[in-house]
């Protein structure tokens, strides 16, 4: 007979009283039955929780779409309100029964005032962090009543704004009193160059009710302390709310039995206090960002045990090392990222908060995002600094993505107040976020704002709003509480293992020892008017913002616009254009690298073309030149409405032209190929570990297929780098041939496929002189949807297909070259038929874009004598108005 020890016995009964955990801590959800109104109204209207008064008044019809046409103005009004919500919380015996029940907010937007039966129980100031308040005392058996007052943001702020004796730089608040500087609330929520002014209030988070007896979890960490390839070493730290003066017992285990469990004795006193657990992880597997490996998240059950219940909570963690090097070298002051000891290339975008209504941000609609991310071959998002902190679930699925997360804090393109009540305000916002995001091994690192280091450096802020030397030493001052002070010293605090710096970017982009150091904004193409090329020449060591615009596509376009304002300059297209110069800065490069577009929708089509041509040679160009240039982050991924914007893919989740660009650019092997007077250099960029053989695949042919010199080779690809494949020089053959009517086509295959191919023009795309293609097209089922196989009998350029009565369309390859001889098949899906899709499908090629005499027409770099089309009637257009 086997013989028991005490100990294990104590184990085995602390293991049985386990199932009355789920009782010992009850969450009751309060996103049903509110209602709302303005506090002077009669009549109340029904509300949607988590929500905003704006989708409120939406729902019930009070308001229109402010999204549609030119409502934006209309609903201007709601700003100036307060409004009052309420809903009924309902005890029965078994919750009364309870010693200690909290109300939970995970989030109000901004200055709310709780009741608990007409009992002030809460006040807000903070739209970034999550409130709870003990409200046992407050609550009778029965209906209780829970109303929120919420103060309109802009009026709140306002006395504050009147009073201070400095004007702010906040350009994008479109308001003569700058309020958003004075809250801490979404700045984007006042307007920006790429988003409306909506200044939301409400219950924008959900709302609990959490009962407990003696003890209550708060929040957990699991802290990696060390990682090897034997085994993981961690501590699992519980902050716990306790009611009692007595030892518990401490449990950590593995859901799905990948590590010992531990138990450990804790004694605890009433109050908040954080006790930590040490554990091990045997034979550790390793975390990776996208492309280089799997995401292995470990879920581990952390415990509170007490003789009668206890408390529980679930986290899951990824065990990887991760470095940001930032340092001084021979060349300037490098910025790239180490991860499990390797450096990684980061090829991603900047991403803002995807709706101007953040609860209408689903479950859905972030799955979207993050497979389009990871299928366009990313693995880095910047959270832009004049947006939210995301929520939890964002960053769960950047961990399960395999998604590097570059955090900005929310402070963007201003200076911020600096009295006590509001350094009181942004410390406790960090400490509540930085504690919330540190478990997640997507999270790379801190920054603490966008852009205003290098704003007031060089903007000119001190001449523009005539700053006195008191104002700029009381600004100059504050700026340094907040980060140099308040935001490292929180990151130390409480994620001491990540890397924390005051400001993006380091280096301005004027002088060129700019591109030297660190991480750069290069804005020298669009808001200089810098040509493309110029790409190739400023590449910085981490590009982590730079950009072109453009206009959604048709089909967006009719979802927020009439026929009637299909034109640049019509109030709707104006309204749904908030960069001041951005129609007139598109028409400028457009104008130099393509033809006139004829009509509006072509200038829809050609736009896109010209925003992913020029941000592909970008990203090229940073990609080329690793090691020096570590990282190439675009400015933007998404929207948060329908609008022209340097965002990839638009507010309804469909694809410009540059995501399908960018996709291939950040492909894990780039084939790059240059000639610069007559030589031809090709690249080969891996972010691969390991060394591959390929073979490289070389064709001089003309528009019509016929090919004049062809070359295949085996090559070599090394790991992780940057390096020149192949040479020749192409003098002999370049001498003999029209340039306007001749292309490079280069493939690099690796094991026998295709891993990346591209076609360099010899002039420039205005310049070519293109024939109208009889493209072949073949619609058939698939398990994917639907497949279309096309053929060419000339160059089809930027081959556009198009289901116009379809919103929900989705292709795998869109604005591709098609070449004479080859076959290419687009998977794609729809809404519609087969019968339907093949009736609906258009197929569009850059050629189709032009009127027809100026597609008969050859154009070289010398004519200028073009008739004015439509992007010249749109300059006179500008002109007259």
């Amino acid at each position: 007979m086997k013989i028991f020890n005490k100990t294990y016995l104590t184990i085995i009964a602390m293991l049985t009283t386990s199932t009355a955990w789920a009782q010992s801590v009850k969450v009751i959800e309060l996103n049903q039955g509110w209602k709302f109104k303005q506090p002077d109204a009669a009549q109340w209207l029904p509300a949607t929780v988590p929500g905003t008064v704006h989708t409120d008044l939406l729902a019930n019809k009070v308001i229109n779409d402010p999204f549609y046409r030119t409502n934006e103005k209309d609903v201007q009004w709601v700003e100036t309100k307060d409004w009052v919500y309420e809903t009924v919380i309902n005890i029965d015996e078994e919750l009364n029964s309870y010693s200690n029940i909290d109300l939970q907010f995970d989030g109000l937007d901004t200055y709310a005032d709780v009741f608990v039966n007409d009992s002030l129980v809460l006040k807000t100031n903070n739209m970034f962090i999550g409130y709870q308040a003990h409200v046992k005392n407050f609550l009778k058996l029965g209906e209780n009543k829970l109303k929120v007052y919420f103060h309109s943001p802009v009026n709140t702020a306002l006395p504050q704004a009147n009073a201070s004796s400095i004007k702010y730089p906040a350009d994008n608040d479109a308001s003569p009193v700058k309020t958003s500087v004075f809250s801490r609330k979404a700045p984007y929520h006042f307007g920006w160059d790429w988003g409306p002014r909506l200044v939301t209030s409400g219950l924008w988070k959900p709302v609990k009710l959490v009962a407990w007896n003696k003890v209550k979890i708060i929040d957990t960490f699991v802290q990696q302390l060390y990682l090897g390839n034997k085994q993981a070493s961690l501590e699992a730290t519980l902050e716990v709310e306790s009611a009692i003066d007595k030892t518990v017992q401490l449990k950590v285990s593995s859901p799905d039995n990948e590590f010992e469990t531990v138990y450990m004795n804790q004694y605890l006193t009433p109050g908040r206090q954080n006790v930590s657990v040490t554990f091990k992880i045997e034979n550790p597997k390793r975390w990776w960002p996208n492309g280089l490996g799997d995401q292995k998240l470990y879920k581990v059950a952390l415990e509170v045990i007490t003789e009668d219940g206890g408390d529980k909570k679930e986290q899951k963690i990824g065990l990887r090392t991760l470095q940001v090097v930032n340092e001084p070298d021979p060349i300037g002051e490098s910025f790239y990222v180490k991860v499990n000891g390797a450096t990684v290339f980061m090829k991603g975008a900047n991403y803002i908060p995807s709706d101007s209504f953040l609860p209408r941000v689903t479950t859905d609609k972030l799955q979207k995002v993050f497979a389009d991310v990871k299928q366009s071959n990313m693995n880095m998002l910047r959270i832009w600094g004049g947006g939210v902190y995301e929520s939890d679930e964002f960053y769960n699925l950047a961990d399960e993505n395999g998604i590097l997360i570059w955090q900005d804090f929310m402070f963007a393109c201003t200076m911020y107040p600096s009295d006590s009540t509001f350094l009181t305000n942004v410390k406790a916002e960090a400490e509540y976020n930085v504690k919330r995001l540190r478990k997640h091994p997507s999270l790379a690192l801190w920054c603490g704002n966008n852009e205003i280091g290098v704003a007031w450096k060089n903007w000119g802020w001190q001449s523009t709003y005539k700053y006195t030397q008191k104002d700029q030493q009381e600004l100059e001052e504050g700026y340094k509480k907040v980060f140099n002070e308040i935001l490292p010293q929180t990151v130390e605090h409480y994620d001491a293992n990540r890397f924390y710096f005051p400001s993006s970017p380091i280096s301005n982009w004027g002088k060129a020892d700019d591109f030297k150091k660190g991480d750069n904004h290069f804005w020298g193409v669009w808001h200089a008017e810098l040509p493309f090329e110029d790409y190739n020449t400023h590449v910085p060591r981490f590009m982590s913002e730079y950009g072109f615009q453009s206009f959604p596509d048709i089909i967006t376009v009719k979802r927020f616009a009439k026929p009637e304002d299909f034109d640049i300059n019509s109030a709707v297209m104006k309204t749904h254009q908030k960069s001041y110069k951005g129609n007139g800065l598109i028409k400028v490069y457009m104008d130099r690298y393509y033809r006139t577009p004829k009509d509006f929708e072509s200038f829809l089509y050609v736009g896109q073309i010209l925003q992913a041509e020029g941000i592909k040679l970008a990203i090229e160009a940073h990609r080329r030149n690793m090691p020096y240039c570590m990282g190439t982050l675009y400015w933007q991924l998404n929207d948060c409405w329908p609008v022209a914007s340097w965002s990839s893919i638009d507010y309804f989740g469909r694809w410009k032209a540059l995501q399908y660009f960018a996709k291939d650019a950040f492909a894990p092997i780039l084939v790059e190929p240059e000639i610069e007077k007559g030589n031809l250099n090709v690249y080969a960029v891996s972010d691969l570990r390991e060394n591959k053989q390929g073979e490289l695949k070389l064709k001089l042919i003309d528009f019509k297929g016929t090919v004049v010199w062809s070359k295949s080779e085996p090559v070599q690809i090394a790991a992780n780098s940057s390096k020149v494949i192949y040479t020749e020089s192409l003098n002999e053959h370049l001498n003999k041939v029209n340039k306007t009517e001749h292309l490079l086509s280069v493939e690099l295959m690796v094991d026998g496929k295709l891993a990346s191919k591209n076609t360099l023009y010899l002039d420039t795309l205005k310049s070519l002189n293109l024939t109208k293609p009889n493209i072949k097209h073949e619609i058939t089922k698939s398990d994917k949807g639907f497949r279309v196989s096309l053929s060419t009998d000339v160059l089809a350029k930027n081959v556009y297909l198009l289901l116009p009565n379809d919103q929900h369309s989705a292709f795998s390859q869109n604005y591709f070259d098609l070449l004479p001889s080859e076959t290419k098949a687009i998977d794609f899906t729809s809404d519609l038929t087969l019968e339907q899709v093949k009736s609906n499908l258009k197929i569009i090629t850059l050629i189709d874009s032009y009127s027809v005499a100026d597609a008969d027409k050859p154009t070289n770099k010398t004519e200028e004598k073009e008739k004015p089309g439509f992007l010249e009637r749109m300059k006179n257009k500008l002109k007259k108005n």
